[in-house]
């Protein structure tokens, strides 16, 4: 257990996990239809095999704040329905970080380890993008809307965007 007030913990962990939405939500609409199974080399991981494994980190993530420490990778799903199980990964996640529980895991622990890769792996997806031709327009990151509890694919336009 973290020595600091799980609230104020979960408050920023909340923010983390917008962020990321807000962040996938930009990469992932509008990509185009092949985007999913683009493989750069032999041996390299396809988006698609970005997002499972990221969805995987996410309900990793909400294992270990409730205090269970399993591994568990998913099954993947065609394109459409794994985008579903990210956002929906997310909103769990969110949701049980809204109830101020007390956290299985130190809140540091949960932002080093999973949230951190998240945030990695939908950094690759818009390096991803670029390579197939369908580049992510940059932005002000500091100035996006991001919101605590808004973790769905649907998010604020964004405030200034640059090439």
């Amino acid at each position: 257990m973290s020595s600091q007030p799980e609230t104020v913990n979960c408050v920023t962990l909340r923010h983390v996990v917008a962020t990321v939405a807000y962040r996938a939500a930009k990469v992932l609409r509008g990509a185009p239809a092949a985007f999913a199974t683009l493989r750069l080399t032999e041996g390299s991981r396809t988006p698609a095999a970005i997002l499972v494994h990221t969805g995987d980190l996410l309900e990793w993530a909400l294992r270990l704040a409730r205090g269970e420490r399993e591994w568990r990778p998913a099954e993947p799903l065609p394109w459409p329905a794994e985008c579903d199980r990210f956002f929906a990964a997310l909103a769990a996640l969110d949701a049980f970080l809204a109830s101020e529980p007390a956290l299985g895991l130190p809140a540091d622990r949960l932002f080093q380890g999973p949230l951190s890769d998240a945030l990695t792996h939908v950094g690759q997806l818009a390096m991803l993008r670029r390579l197939a031709g369908s580049p992510v327009r940059g932005e002000v990151m500091i100035r996006a809307d991001v919101v605590a509890g808004r973790v769905g694919p649907d998010q604020s336009p964004p405030f200034r965007e640059f090439d």
